[in-house]
């Protein structure tokens, strides 16, 4: 069984702790912002008192906890169950970043009060010194966007290694609008209907005789076969900008035959690639 597992997310204001925790949690961290010290140790005994629950638990931590970086360790040792390992991730970034970076923001450093960005960020430097001297781990986010940042913990802290991205297939009809949160549509009304053969006209293209149709048709396995080797390049280029999740919106007139039958087939070609899972969901099947 896994081993639990505790990361203690601290570092400079600007320095990227939001999106550091944003990145664990796309991989199946828990993660708790601005945890008060005092109530982690109640919070990992909870959780390490479960049984046959293994978790990995990230707790961001700054300078908004006050007392708790006058001694980092000491705080841990005495709050955490003895026999629970740990690790510190410190984000840091220079000066000129930070100080960039909350002018973007619009947002005074928390440090700042009534001075200059600057002022802040040497405060808040000198009074993680001691921190920053007992992390495990220290990433320097200088040169990094969100999307680096995002792949440097993906590296660090993944089980997998690589981003996993979540491939929704929808099947709809034109007749009933767009879908809204489509990434990219297409149009399959260039195959034939099965709406004009009796027999198939009250089916849908879940049932296998509508399926082997649409299918057989002339063009269809071209098409997948196409759109699939267009797909492919797009989604690995999604993971490399950090977007996990890809809306794939199939159309034909009325939603019932020719797009089910062509979002299932490209949902079962999609999922044989790695780290990627795709599913399937059919709009407007009974709105006829």
């Amino acid at each position: 069984m896994p081993e639990p597992e505790l990361l203690i997310v601290t570092g400079m204001s600007g320095a990227g702790r939001s999106s550091a925790a944003n990145a664990l949690e796309d991989h199946g961290w828990r993660v708790i912002d601005n945890l008060p010290p005092v109530l982690l140790g109640a919070l990992t005994e909870l959780l390490t008192g479960t049984p046959g629950q293994p978790w990995k638990l990230a707790v961001v931590m700054d300078i908004r906890g006050g007392g708790f970086f006058n001694d980092l360790r000491q705080t841990l040792r005495t709050t955490l169950p003895t026999d629970l390992p740990y690790r510190i991730l410190f984000l840091d970034a220079s000066d000129a970043v930070l100080v960039s970076r909350f002018e973007k923001e619009r947002r005074p450093h928390p440090l700042q009060t009534n001075g200059r960005t600057l002022e802040g960020i040497s405060a808040e430097r000198e009074a993680l010194r001691a921190v920053k001297s007992a992390a495990d781990i220290v990433l320097d986010t200088t040169e990094m966007n969100v999307h680096a940042l995002s792949t440097a913990i993906t590296k660090m802290f993944s089980t997998t290694g690589t981003i996993v991205v979540r491939v929704d297939v929808m099947s709809f009809g034109f007749k009933h609008g767009l879908p809204l949160d489509a990434n990219h549509v297409a149009d399959v009304r260039f195959l034939p209907n099965p709406h004009w053969i009796p027999a198939l006209q009250r089916l849908s293209g879940l049932e296998p005789q509508v399926r082997e149709y649409v299918l057989e048709a002339e063009g269809a396995k071209d098409f997948l076969d196409r759109y699939v080797q267009a797909l492919v390049p797009v989604i690995n280029g999604y993971r490399r900008e950090n977007k996990h999740f890809v809306n794939i919106a199939v159309g034909c007139t009325g939603g019932k035959h020719r797009s089910v039958v062509i979002a299932e087939a490209l949902t079962a070609r999609l999922a044989q690639f790695p780290n990627l899972t795709a599913n399937t969901h059919h709009r407007d099947v009974g709105r006829e």
